[in-house]
């Protein structure tokens, strides 16, 4: 999220020369608006560059899209912004809807194909992108956040951090097998998808993975739980989607992963992610 306003070159070359920028709050993710034109930073370019040159064709049933805004040049990014339109609404606490627009998503999205930045390992010193690469491997991978240990990234953890990883070494011996296909999934849905009222939900951006389409909803479900007030019925309203329980215990893993790694974690997030634990284990 980004506080400073956008360089007066940046707006320039993206045809917003004479546009006073206007602060957005997080559902934009820190971005600023200048008329019908929305600028934000770019914590990765080949994240931002590929997610708008998907938006920009990609088409959902009953889902408005951010589309992408090029620069006179032609570009995407340019000194580490992006230019997207602006979608009416806010988020709101409508986790199941949520969730149904996760599966019109990703049923759009299953015939791309996978990026070559997401076979790509975290890389020292961590940005955030990379956090998030070995946070999602270590819900998958044999030995439970491996990858962050061989980079050190386990080395003077706080006691909440240590916490965390205690909960993830129990929960990862009632993992299973899973069948379900890997495909391109936004894993980052909770508190992005933008509503007002009746209007079909907006999404500003595509946060890419490479996993199973419930797995994507499982996330949902999970930061749903932890952190948006849903309701524990939420669990048992999806439990049709495939392999749900260790979809759900994935989706619970990579969200402690997240915290245990991420320098800005707070002890605030551990007791609702704890809570949502104790859940899962009941359809396990």
């Amino acid at each position: 999220m980004s506080s400073t306003q956008p360089p007066q070159h940046v707006c320039s070359t993206f045809g917003l020369r004479e546009v006073e920028p206007v602060a957005l709050g997080a559902d934009w993710d820190g971005g600023w608006r200048c008329g019908d034109v929305v600028l934000s930073a770019v914590a990765d370019h080949a994240r931002a560059a590929w997610s708008a040159k998907v938006r920009e064709t990609l088409a959902v049933d009953a889902v408005r899209l951010a589309r992408p805004v090029r620069a006179t040049d032609g570009r995407y990014v340019v000194s580490g912004w992006r230019a997207d339109t602006f979608l009416e609404g806010s988020s709101e606490p409508r986790h199941d809807e949520v969730v149904s627009l996760s599966l019109r998503l990703h049923a759009a999205t299953a015939q791309l194909e996978r990026p070559r930045f997401l076979a790509q390992p975290p890389v020292a010193p961590w940005a955030d992108v990379d956090v998030f690469v070995a946070a999602d491997r270590a819900a998958w991978e044999t030995v439970p956040l491996r990858t962050a240990r061989a980079a050190g990234a386990l080395e003077d953890l706080t006691p909440d951090a240590k916490r965390s990883v205690d909960v993830i070494g129990q929960l990862a011996t009632l993992r299973k097998p899973v069948r379900s296909p890997d495909q391109l999934v936004h894993g980052d849905l909770f508190g992005t998808v933008l509503f007002d009222g009746a209007v079909a939900p907006g999404v500003t951006d595509i946060t890419p993975y490479w996993r199973p389409a419930a797995w994507a909803a499982g996330v949902v479900v999970v930061d749903a739980l932890s952190w948006g007030g849903a309701d524990e019925g939420l669990i048992a309203r999806w439990e049709d989607l495939p392999e749900w329980p260790q979809m759900l215990l994935r989706a619970l893993l990579f969200r402690l992963s997240v915290h245990t790694l991420h320098p800005r974690s707070t002890p605030d997030a551990l007791p609702g992610l704890l809570r949502t634990a104790d859940l899962v284990r009941l359809i396990l």
